[in-house]
């Protein structure tokens, strides 16, 4: 066991010497009190190690990812959702964009899907609630229908890039975001995903995907 005055490549004086023993000795019997048998011992390892996996997790979460991430993803929702859309039911195809653990949800983000052709929400991996909306009558907090304007991806062979409020998780008020979305295909489908920025233009995020 060290302590602060024990540190540094030049010898410690005297008294920090004095400190830093006096510091071991009536520490040690505590520590040893405190753990006491070896099964609690490995019970406060285990609890040590499950804290820092938790914290782990947690900071994780909270990465934010980037926009080349978001088109990378998208493209590969895109063709993936292309693919099963046509040998699989509508049901089965889009059920993996609807769970909170699955591959469409990623750091501080999540791929969602837009029928286009019926006009509404068709997975929403976080807000359940949105699934089989009508999307020309969903209003971002500035009243924008920015989830209509997903479709227009669907002219788009390179996909489209969005901006619109929408409030963070615990939050009343909106604030910027911007998604990508790209059409699934020849599907009917949209399949976007974004996060919350304030400083990237529109015109600067085409650039990532013009030629694509």
């Amino acid at each position: 066991m060290r302590c602060a005055g024990c540190k540094g490549t030049r010898p410690p004086k005297a008294d920090s010497q004095k400190r830093c023993t006096r510091l071991q000795f009536a520490v040690a019997p505590y520590i040893y009190m405190r753990l006491g048998t070896p099964a609690r011992q490995a019970a406060l390892i285990l609890g040590i190690a499950a804290l820092v996996a938790g914290t782990a997790r947690f900071a994780a979460a909270q990465d934010k990812a980037t926009p080349e991430e978001i088109v990378s993803k998208v493209h590969e929702a895109a063709r993936v959702l292309a693919k099963s859309a046509t040998t699989q039911t509508r049901a089965a195809a889009l059920a993996p964009f609807d769970e909170k653990t699955g591959p469409w949800v990623w750091k501080n983000t999540y791929v969602f899907v837009v029928d286009c052709g019926q006009a509404i929400i068709a997975a929403h991996p976080v807000n359940p609630e949105l699934i089989n909306k009508d999307a020309t009558s969903l209003l971002d907090t500035q009243g924008h229908p920015f989830f209509w304007q997903v479709c227009d991806a669907l002219k788009r062979p390179s996909g489209i890039w969005l901006q619109y409020w929408w409030p963070k998780p615990g939050e009343k008020e909106g604030s910027r975001k911007i998604s990508y979305a790209l059409r699934a295909g020849n599907t009917s489908y949209v399949v976007g995903a974004g996060v919350y920025d304030d400083k990237l233009t529109i015109a600067e995020l085409e650039k990532l995907t013009r030629g694509k």
